[in-house]
Parts: C-alpha cells; structure tokens; sequence
C-alpha cells in the first residue's frame, strides 16, 4: 500500500498518521511495541507485510520511548520500521541515557538500540558533565557505551583529551584513548600510545611511548614572587634615581637662581655708576 500526503504541524493529518504507524508497529510483534509519533512538512512510505518504508521530510521530528530527533530529512523502514535514519541539522536526545547529540547523519536500530552519528558529532553526558566531539560515534544504548572515532575531543572539568580512537564507559565513567592519545590537565600534559582516565577520581594511566610535562606549582609560586620582588627593587630603584635627578635637578635651578640674582646685581651696580658718572660730567661741564 502506497501513501502521500502533505502534513503540517498540529492538524488533523498528522495526528491520523501517527495513529497509523503506531498500530502498524504495535500491531505484528511486542517486541516492538513501542510508540512512535512524528511530524513534518510533508511525507511519501510504502506500507506492507514485509518491509515498512516512511520518508518524513521539512523540520522532520521523531519520538520513541527513549530517542527524540530532529532532522531536515528522516526515514523509518525495515519491518515495524526498525530502522531510523536522518540527515541535515540534526539534533536530539537520549532520555533514558540522558545524552543530548548535534551531527549532519544518523542511524539507529530500534532492536539493538544502537545510534550510530556521523559529521561533525557533538555528544554532551549532561548528568556527568561530560562534552565529546568527534567524526564519527556509535553510542550503544544497552551498554552506555560511546565509541568514538576521528579527531575526538573530549572534555570534562579542565580535562582536555584528544586522539584517533576512544571508548567512553559511561556507567564506570573511565575513559580509553588511543592513537595519538593526550590528555592536559591544566598547565600539566601527558602523552602516550594508550591512555586510561577515570573521570571521578583523575587518575591517569599511561602504557606505550610515554611522554609529559608537569608544572611545579610551588616553584612557579617562587618563580612569580621572585619576578614580583626583582619587579619592587626596579621599581625602588627607578624611585631613587629619579629623587636623585629632582634633587639635582632642584640644586641646578638653585644655582641658576643664584647666578640670575648675581648678574642683576651686577647690572644695577653698572647702572649706577654709569649715572654717577654722567652726573660728574654734568656737573664738570657747568663748572666750566
């Protein structure tokens, strides 16, 4: 049986739809007895005995008991539609793992209960805290356990972890890195082929090329204090060299003063005995 028809959000179409494709999921076997309801802008499926086929497409949204997701583009299929695949802006959550997840593809089997993300994957544990980038990710929801792959970046408190290849336990909240593996912890940085992190108590095992750096906050306190006192010495010596110039300074323009004062005395004295010398002449002249 072929279907096609235009949906939009909160009609009467829609509402018929997902009652559909609940009793078409429900109907066959209680193994998949789980409800699955949907909206979108528009769809096309194919119903019949042996394969279920739905393709949801324009601000596509699904939701199972345990996964919410939307997608540009979301198509269910296989039998009671076991299978759900997305693409384009996806976004979404795990309720009973409590994972929220962005990335541009995704499947997932309803049966295994295995997501599998792809494209520029963004995977937040927001009960632990817990932040993950990565390529590629295949979270397995009966295990809770995330195996991660391409340019993986995990973080958590100031743990920043990178390599080719992880495994996150979530349950044991440890974390396995290899390839290229590496962990900061603040200023320190360790390295090696394979790294262990357990996430609760930051206990770091390391196994294969080892390498690190560790900053000695004690000597980094000395160092930084030592900077500080050599710091006040410039300062107090910069402080006395420049009273010392103010007060050179000070007794050069004493002296400048005081030579001002001497020539204006000398000037005056010249002065005057230029005046007595016109008045002598002055006078020389009546008498004659």
């Amino acid at each position: 049986m072929k279907m096609e028809s235009k949906l939009k959000k909160n009609n009467k179409p829609a509402a018929f739809l997902s009652f559909f494709l609940i009793l078409a999921v429900s109907a066959t076997s209680a193994a998949y007895a789980e409800k699955i309801t949907f909206s979108a802008d528009s769809m096309t499926g194919v119903v019949g005995d042996k394969s279920d086929s739905t393709t949801l497409s324009g601000e596509a949204y699904v939701l199972t008991d345990s996964m919410e997701i939307y997608a540009d583009k979301i198509g269910l299929s296989g039998k009671n539609f076991r299978f759900i695949e997305a693409q384009g802006s996806i976004k979404g959550k795990n309720m009973e793992s409590e994972l929220e997840f962005t990335c541009e593809k995704l499947k997932y089997d309803r049966e295994t209960k295995i997501a599998e993300l792809s494209d520029n994957v963004n995977l937040k544990d927001t009960k632990n805290n817990v932040n993950a980038k990565a390529q590629i990710i295949e979270y397995n929801q009966n295990t809770d356990t995330a195996v991660m792959q391409i340019e993986i970046e995990l973080t958590q408190k100031n743990n920043i972890c990178t390599g080719a290849y992880a495994i996150y336990r979530k349950n044991d909240q440890l974390l396995e890195l290899s390839g290229n593996s590496q962990i900061k912890q603040g200023d320190d940085t360790f390295r090696a082929q394979q790294i262990t992190l357990d996430l609760n108590s930051q206990e770091i095992t390391l196994d294969g090329r080892v390498k690190g750096s560790i900053v000695d906050e004690q000597k980094s306190e000395k160092t930084e204090n030592q900077e500080n006192s050599n710091a006040e010495e410039t300062e107090t010596g910069k402080s006395d060299e420049e009273n010392a110039l103010s007060g050179e300074n000070s007794e050069n323009a004493e002296k400048s003063i005081t030579s001002e004062e001497q020539k204006s005395e000398e000037n005056k004295t010249e002065e005057q005995k230029t005046e007595k010398s016109a008045e002598n002449t002055e006078s020389q002249e009546k008498s004659e």
